[in-house]
């Protein structure tokens, strides 16, 4: 069952949501299910969301590896990690916008609604360049350390 999203509307997925609308969704919907698509480096380096509270566990797909390619794997790990059509599918990267393409590429694969997490795990940097003015961490979500 699919939880009503209030999503900003867009081009090629289901819309754009702030963390704390993609938190609700993720707590609301028991199929919702939430995909990292940061790179490796980045959830070693600066952590990841937890939604373990919620009794479940964050999906973490590379959306392009640390040299800057596409994953090449990306929908295949998603498949993998049972993510499919018909279950929402919210996205977050760094700021909000490596997820658009994922959104794109998982709606075009007919997986979701797929959903973009405004705003990212950090956000945009602030004034004197230091991400934390926005974002899921900011925020107050739920995040941890991540152990491979």
């Amino acid at each position: 069952m699919t939880a009503p999203v209030q999503a900003r509307p867009a081009e090629g997925y289901a819309g754009d949501i702030t963390p704390q609308e993609a938190w609700d969704l993720l707590a609301a919907d028991p199929e919702a299910v939430l995909v990292d698509v940061r790179t490796d480096g980045e959830w070693r380096t600066i952590g990841v969301p937890d939604v373990g509270g919620l009794g479940k566990e964050t999906v973490l797909s590379q959306w392009v590896t640390a040299d800057g390619r596409p994953n090449p794997g990306f929908l295949t790990e998603l498949e993998a990690a049972g993510v499919g059509p018909g279950r929402p599918v919210v996205f977050l990267c760094r700021s909000g916008q490596r997820s658009i393409g994922a959104a794109r590429l998982a709606t075009s694969a007919g997986i979701g609604p797929s959903y973009n997490v405004l705003e990212g795990f950090e956000g945009a940097p602030g004034f004197g360049g230091v991400r934390d003015q926005t974002g899921w961490k900011v925020r107050g979500l739920p995040h941890r350390e991540h152990t491979p």
